[in-house]
């Protein structure tokens, strides 16, 4: 999953990023809103983690102009502001969760599953697909019960295919998905990890769309 943070704290934000990082999530960092909202503009993202003292200007204002154009980004607001008229604020200018600093990460990361979970519709994190589950808290792949052993990045594909399963998932998307802006895509990785994938867990599961992407067809 590709996640935006914005947090000026470098000291914190490296933190976030690292964490999450182990979490499979490609992070973007930004300690401004200028390039946030430039961010937002050209890129896509799965979630946004949003801190509202921003240097140059309130992280609120990021999210109303968010909210303005009908973008329903997931987004948690993660500062250290924690009263009460504060948390009504940051929900009604259209949050999907407030959580105050300081935090834990692995409720950060619980939280972000959770955003992600009602953002798809689903009651429950696991995701069912035929034989197949995947359980993003666990970080764990089964398949007829059995353990499935796949790389991180492996996973990240996956997890991704299985997210929006009926729709094509382009080959930059996924690359995007699994780099970061300051990370080097490796030359020919994505149709590597389809390869092991369909090796693991069946050469029907993701089907080529060419020119196009990749799919895993519903059932």
């Amino acid at each position: 999953m590709r996640l935006l943070l914005v947090e000026d704290d470098p000291l914190l934000g490296d933190g976030i990023r690292a964490g999450l990082g182990q979490d499979d999530y490609s992070v973007d960092w930004f300690s401004d809103a200028r390039s946030a909202e430039m961010a937002l503009q050209s890129e896509q993202y799965d979630l946004m983690v949003l801190d509202i003292g921003l240097p140059d200007k309130s992280g609120l204002k990021v999210l109303e102009q968010l909210r303005r154009r009908g973008d329903r980004l997931p987004v948690l607001i993660l500062t250290a502001r924690d009263a009460v008229s504060d948390r009504i604020t940051g929900l009604d200018s259209g949050a999907d969760d407030y959580m105050i600093k300081p935090f834990d990460l692995d409720e950060l990361s619980a939280r972000l599953r959770a955003l992600l979970r009602r953002s798809r519709g689903r009651a429950s994190s696991e995701i069912r697909h035929g034989d197949i589950v995947l359980d993003p808290a666990a970080h764990r792949v089964t398949q007829n019960g059995s353990p499935v052993d796949l790389s991180p990045r492996e996973y990240a594909v996956l997890h991704l295919l299985l997210e929006n399963i009926g729709r094509v998932i382009s080959r930059s998307r996924l690359e995007e998905d699994l780099y970061s802006w300051d990370g080097e895509v490796e030359s020919n990785a994505i149709e590597v990890y389809i390869h092991h994938l369909r090796r693991k867990l069946g050469s029907e599961l993701i089907r080529t769309i060419r020119g196009v992407g990749y799919i895993i067809d519903p059932r």
